[in-house]
């Protein structure tokens, strides 16, 4: 596996400055400031170049028996994302995973720093809290991105959800300035876009197949005839 994943590790937020745009980074580099870390490093070492992403978690909502299972690839960023969060998702929720009749994962996209702060703080709690601060990021979206000029602001937005969903201040500080952590988020995260060939936000798989953002009645449609053709109906 050889990938530049160069992660800019700057001494604290206070440093950081300038604009972002809601980009995807350019093929073969993704290159990310980390709020509260303290060197830098040059992620074309060797060392780097092979990285373990056997760690990162899939964080999954349903019964692990359901008969189908559903991906839903998304950025914390993206506003297409926070429209399917508070519409489809919650019907998705209600009717399907809940229900006991799709297993569905979430998978995050880092198309910009601040979906990867972001995604950072959603998983310092594990697996139990994920969802939870998953809710929180997309409902509070707009609020927290603050227009997305301001890196400093964002890193202390994100904390405060971090904190306001349970979390210990120094635990998410931790969790925010894990270098470690980043790069093999950011290695797992593009081993997933190349191998379902993800482009955009939201990117739905539904056993397997591949589908972009819809209205509700067309995914409960994919979805109940995945549920016939697995004798699940």
């Amino acid at each position: 596996m050889n990938r530049r994943t160069a992660l800019i590790l700057l001494a604290g937020t206070a440093a950081v400055g300038g604009t972002w745009a809601f980009t995807r980074p350019q093929p073969g580099q993704t290159s990310f400031d980390l709020p509260g870390a303290a060197n830098a490093q040059d992620a074309e070492s060797p060392e780097a170049a092979e990285i373990d992403t056997s760690t990162v978690q899939d964080m999954v909502l349903g019964d692990p028996d359901a008969p189908v299972t559903m991906i839903e690839y998304g950025s914390f960023t993206c506003p297409h994302c926070a429209a399917f969060h508070a519409e489809q998702y919650q019907e998705l929720k209600r009717d399907y995973i809940d229900t006991g009749k799709v297993r569905f994962i979430f998978r995050e996209v880092y198309f910009d720093r601040f979906g990867l702060w972001a995604s950072m703080v959603a998983r310092c709690g594990g697996e139990l809290r994920f969802f939870g601060i998953h809710d929180l990021i997309y409902e509070t979206q707009s609020e927290w991105i603050a227009g997305g000029r301001d890196p400093a602001a964002i890193a202390d937005n994100l904390r405060r959800l971090g904190i306001q969903a349970g979390l210990d201040g120094e635990q998410v500080d931790a969790c925010l300035s894990d270098a470690t952590t980043a790069e093999t988020l950011v290695a797992w995260f593009q081993e997933n876009a190349e191998a379902d060939e993800v482009q955009a936000t939201p990117t739905l798989m539904v056993q397997g197949e591949k589908y972009s953002n819809m209205a509700y009645d067309d995914l409960s449609a994919i979805l109940d005839e995945a549920l016939a053709e697995a004798g699940a109906e």
